[in-house]
């Protein structure tokens, strides 16, 4: 997202800042053709990003405490303060380079977990993590940099309104938040190909044309604040959460500041840049930046600053990088794709199907944009992004393939001589492509492990997605691939007692409710056939106004009624107007506590005065049913 000391940009900084910027942009076009880059060697490097949570499994903010424990300068710090990144360091690819960034990613995350555990913390890679709530995304959960801050009040006043959020899974999910904070809830393994200038555009459609199959096979992020939606659901996710479009834009077809592109590239990397120039609007500006010109004139290779912080700004799937080291100029392609997780062997291996496939198809497939439009290509990455392996994707020349029939039959066999060309060590191409080939025909992804657990638990959700984050991060600490992991069972949603200490994970979310100008009867109707004592009563614009009970209902009934007067009551007469609520955070013990002072049989609970949940006598009564079981078990 640019340099640290970015603040935001006022008018007059962002017209100094555009002038530098197409500054950068000419310089670039003078240097592509000369020796300021490296040219003839294969480079690689990786960004793996991680979740922070306590040891009930829910989102931890201590990235800056841990920071500060670690003092390693790979380590940086993300959006939110329950994220963290880990820069690895880049490697020539060939010999055993995937086995030495697994053993680097091994090591990063053994640091990181010593001292979140130092802390009575833990680590989990989850590209969205399923125990993050709403209340995680307030701006308290913002890492506090000035250029976060920028960005956030930046982002929202271009936008005009709050952001908002609607994907249609399983579930659907419709919500509207006034912070960018949405886009903490994405963690990925951003991987990095080094590529010459003059091979930029073929290699970089090819990144585009494999990104659907690679994305198929990779899913791991299912589940958003307790609801199943796609199986990749980040693609959708960040591409709303930072979406600075005016009504007016969307309706025009602007693309969002996340988008995949909107066509091939046909000679240079320079066709993304003056695009994304065009289309986007400065964000951050900053003073005190070089002058590309006269550092190039120097015989000095220029770092090109004003670009390359536009371009954070600017998030394609696949990303144009310019980068300087060692004296010299070099391109990369920025593959943002890919969740973290499940386990570092899962990322590796989708990491070495994605070299091999670009080393391959470089080499087999000539004018790739005379074999597929463009507009197939970005239709399959959605594809894939909900559909996962069930997708049903077009690849060259119009022929359509299943997502599994594709990577096995042909992608796995392009990606293995791929990896030989490289001259990546033989046992290292079997051991990653192997476990690509075994998850493939499993079927078992990291979204198919999570949808299959959350699932299975008939229960609280919130107590089912603490669990399934403790499960996970036991089965990523045995290294197993997640085509090995076993399902998960009911009882380990049920074997910690700190799965009942708030309100929140026990509630029943899967609420009927009555409007106050709705009849009784509906109401009377609405507890038999679901076998419930209360009814929440809303208004149109769901605030809770009441509650109607089963001992209401029989009171009424107990009044003698005639006429028009018996058919035609309405909830408000007879629901109470000031209910005892709670909110997901409180305390199981004072909810009890509250149960009991009141003499209530159901506490509404509330959040802003929007009903989220209700939690029952029965609810509590199961709870501890199943909290004595344990006690027993243990002292038995």
């Amino acid at each position: 997202m640019g340099e640290q000391k970015a603040g935001r940009a006022v008018e007059e900084s962002r017209r100094r800042f555009m002038r530098q910027l197409l500054e950068d942009l000419d310089v670039l076009q003078q240097m592509l053709p000369g020796p300021w880059f490296e040219r003839n060697v294969r480079r690689m490097g990786a960004e793996m990003e991680m979740f922070l949570v306590d040891r009930q499994g829910n989102p931890a903010n201590i990235a800056q405490t841990l920071l500060a424990n670690l003092d390693d300068p790979r380590f940086t710090p993300e959006l939110g303060l329950f994220n963290l990144e880990a820069n690895l360091t880049p490697q020539r690819l060939q010999g055993q380079c995937l086995r030495v960034l697994e053993q680097e990613i091994d090591q990063v995350l053994g640091l990181a977990r010593h001292e979140a555990r130092a802390m009575d913390h833990d680590v989990v890679l989850c590209g969205i993590l399923p125990s993050l709530k709403r209340e995680n995304l307030g701006l308290d959960s913002m890492t506090p940099a000035p250029r976060y801050r920028a960005l956030n009040e930046t982002l929202r006043a271009m936008r005009g309104s709050d952001f908002s959020l609607q994907i249609k899974g399983i579930d659907q999910l419709e919500m509207h938040h006034d912070n960018l904070m949405l886009e903490a809830c994405n963690t990925s393994f951003q991987v990095h190909f080094q590529v010459a200038p003059e091979e930029f555009a073929p290699l970089y459609n090819l990144a585009q044309l494999v990104s659907a199959p690679l994305l198929a096979m990779a899913a791991n992020s299912p589940l958003l604040l307790a609801k199943r939606l796609w199986q990749e659901t980040r693609i959708a996710v960040f591409e709303h959460s930072i979406d600075t479009r005016s009504t007016t834009l969307q309706e025009r077809g602007q693309q969002p500041r996340v988008h995949f592109g909107s066509q091939w590239v046909r000679e240079s990397v320079t066709e993304i840049f003056q695009e994304d120039i065009a289309r986007f609007r400065v964000v951050l500006g900053t003073d005190g930046l070089e002058d590309a010109r006269s550092r190039l004139s120097a015989g000095e290779v220029p770092r090109l600053q004003a670009l390359c912080l536009h371009n954070g700004t600017v998030y394609r799937w696949n990303r144009a990088c310019y980068g300087v080291a060692d004296g010299k100029a070099h391109l990369r392609i920025e593959n943002r794709i890919l969740p973290a997780g499940p386990t570092v062997l899962d990322q590796v291996a989708n990491a070495a199907f994605y070299f091999g496939l670009l080393s391959n198809l470089s080499v087999e497939v000539e004018d790739l944009p005379a074999r597929m439009d463009f507009s197939d290509a970005r239709a399959n990455f959605f594809t894939a992004a909900r559909e996962g392996m069930r997708a049903q994707l077009m690849w060259l020349d119009g022929e359509y393939h299943p997502a599994g029939t594709l990577i096995l039959d042909e992608l796995l066999p392009r990606a293995r001589e791929g990896l030989a060309r490289l001259h990546i060590d033989a046992q290292d191409i079997e051991r990653y492509l192997g476990v690509v080939q075994a998850r493939v025909e499993s079927r078992q992804t990291g979204a198919k492990w999570q949808l299959e657990a959350f699932n299975r638990f008939q229960g609280g959700k919130g107590q089912a997605t603490r669990s399934m984050v403790l499960t996970m991060a036991e089965l990523q600490k045995k290294g197993q691939p997640v085509h090995q992991w076993p399902a998960m069972q009911e009882q380990a949603f049920l074997d910690s007692q700190d799965n009942y200490r708030t309100v929140a994970q026990l509630m029943t979310t899967d609420l009927f409710s009555v409007h106050p100008d709705d009849l009784v009867d509906f109401a009377a109707s609405l507890m038999d056939w679901r076998h419930i004592r209360h009814v929440p009563v809303e208004d149109d614009s769901g605030n809770l106004v009441g509650l109607i009970s089963h001992r209401a209902l029989l009171r009424m009934v107990a009044r003698p009624q005639s006429g028009e007067q018996a058919e035609a009551i309405p909830v408000r007469d007879i629901m109470s107007t000031n209910p005892v609520t709670v909110t997901p955070d409180t305390p199981t013990v004072e909810a009890i506590q509250l149960m009991r002072s009141h003499q209530v049989a159901c506490l509404p609970v509330v959040r802003d005065g929007k009903l989220v949940g209700i939690v029952s006598e029965r609810d509590l009564i199961e709870v501890s049913g199943r909290l004595l079981e344990q006690w027993l078990q243990e002292d038995g």
